[in-house]
């Protein structure tokens, strides 16, 4: 399946969406050919949240600690007026944005449709950026180990995974996959995304050959020519990098892992825009053993969510993110 194209094709469309709703809220515009725009805190509100949702999390120290984390690009953007270092929830592209939007409007968490849709029992709110437990193979000497993996989202025993214009799902090396303690009681291996990883490391001087190390010294005639050949270099080189096995589906695997050893349910919340991702998530789910563990992993587009949302934030969702419900129903 077209993985790329179909993460292209939503950033075109959020990238478009966001250059009209952008006006009159302070943001900019990365550099590049394709730019993403992110918008900045002003007078009490932030263009890339719902203002009732921005106003929930602000009133919460643990949701607006979410704001701590830096943006990964921020040097491909420009500078904010205000001299405040980016965020990664400043981007129109974040899907942890998108989550907290969502999850952080009043009257959502509290609404019964949204509830049952996702089998939420208990009144505890939603933790984002929940960090897991996920046991390892013991250590020497029989010591427990853990990956602390950062969960978007727990809301009670519910895990969430939300997506929105990430590539796929990661890709991780099998001695890695293979480490977690449960790996072998939760999964069917053979029945697992399997990849071939290229096992990338840096090259010393003395292994350049003469067209790497002179390869611009003469200005082509034709530049799509220069470019081809700079591909052909590229694509020799990664050839004669190592490989290993890999499995496709990582975060997924991980979460699974997460879920199984907190005795929790998984969601994985994506675009309808996105049948990529749901094919990966079915490809990854067919491996898992159990009955009752499969039962606990579901999956859930926006558009289906919105639907149960109230109608102020679906108008906001279609706006912004072109997240439309069909027939919609008011939260209740």
């Amino acid at each position: 399946m077209k993985t790329g194209w179909y993460a292209a094709e939503l950033r075109r469309e959020l990238g478009a969406r966001n250059r009209v709703w952008a006006p009159g809220r302070a943001n900019v515009e990365s550099y590049g050919s394709q730019p993403v725009i992110v918008y900045e805190p002003h007078d009490g509100s932030h263009g890339n949240f719902f203002d009732t949702s921005y106003a929930a999390i602000a009133g919460r120290a643990e949701w607006m600690r979410r704001f701590d984390k830096i943006h990964a690009q921020g040097r491909a953007l420009p500078k904010a007026e205000s001299g405040r270092r980016w965020r990664e929830l400043d981007s129109s592209m974040s899907s942890d944005a998108l989550l907290m939007n969502v999850f952080c409007a009043p009257g959502v968490v509290e609404a019964s449709a949204v509830r049952r849709a996702l089998g939420i029992e208990g009144d505890e709110l939603p933790v984002f950026g929940w960090k897991a437990r996920v046991p390892l193979a013991s250590g020497p000497g029989g010591r427990v180990r853990f990956d602390r993996t950062e969960v978007d989202m727990r809301w009670g025993g519910l895990l969430v995974e939300a997506k929105l214009t990430e590539s796929d799902f990661q890709t991780r090396a099998a001695r890695v996959v293979e480490g977690y303690r449960d790996f072998d009681a939760v999964f069917e291996r053979e029945l697992l995304p399997r990849v071939e990883m290229r096992a990338a490391r840096r090259r010393t001087a003395v292994e350049f050959a003469e067209e790497f190390t002179q390869e611009w010294e003469e200005a082509a005639a034709d530049e799509l020519v220069a470019r081809e050949f700079q591909a052909e270099i590229v694509a020799r080189a990664r050839e004669a990098e190592p490989v290993e096995p890999g499995y496709a589906g990582y975060q997924l695997i991980r979460n699974v892992l997460a879920a199984y050893a907190e005795g929790c349910s998984f969601c994985v919340l994506h675009d309808e825009r996105r049948p990529d991702l749901r094919e990966a998530w079915f490809e990854v789910m067919k491996a898992v053993k159990s009955a009752d563990m499969r039962t606990r992993c579901k999956v859930m587009t926006w558009q289906e969510l919105a639907a149960l949302l109230p109608e102020e934030l679906q108008e906001f969702l279609d706006l912004k993110y072109g997240i439309a419900t069909c027939g919609g129903a008011d939260a209740r």
